[in-house]
């Protein structure tokens, strides 16, 4: 990133300690030192995030051929059985019904019934009213 060499960073030296002093020096490296380490933080930081969204942007990019393919596959073995090159219409998927089944269809039906037993149950005497 940047080129700095050793004197570079004696020059720098030499300056602060004229400008701030011998007292004043140590602190203010100290602060510098803090607000690069956290500068170098940010932008890694960011690096990881930038980097997180690229690998996710390609695994959706690779999940969407996949499913391209898993799909075309899927068509042309429904095509294979259905015996035919071209796709079958909505109107073929519905069977036509025999003319047994249109008869009873036609029918009415009995309602079920069960035989009654006309003699009375211990229930049924509990229930009378006295």
């Amino acid at each position: 990133m940047f080129d700095v060499g050793f004197l570079e960073l004696m020059l720098i030296g030499v300056v602060g300690l004229l400008v701030l002093g011998p007292e004043r020096l140590p602190k203010a490296a100290r602060t510098a030192g803090l607000w690069i380490g956290k500068a170098k933080r940010t932008v890694a930081n960011m690096q990881r995030e930038i980097n997180a969204q690229l690998e996710a942007e390609e695994l959706r990019q690779k999940l969407s051929e996949q499913e391209k393919k898993f799909n075309a596959g899927l068509g042309k073995a429904r095509r294979e059985l259905e015996g035919s090159g071209e796709p079958r219409r909505h109107d073929e998927d519905r069977a036509e019904p025999d003319e047994a089944s249109q008869q009873a269809a036609h029918e009415p039906v009995e309602p079920a019934t069960t035989p009654v037993d006309p003699t009375p149950t211990a229930a049924d005497k509990d229930a009378t009213p006295r």
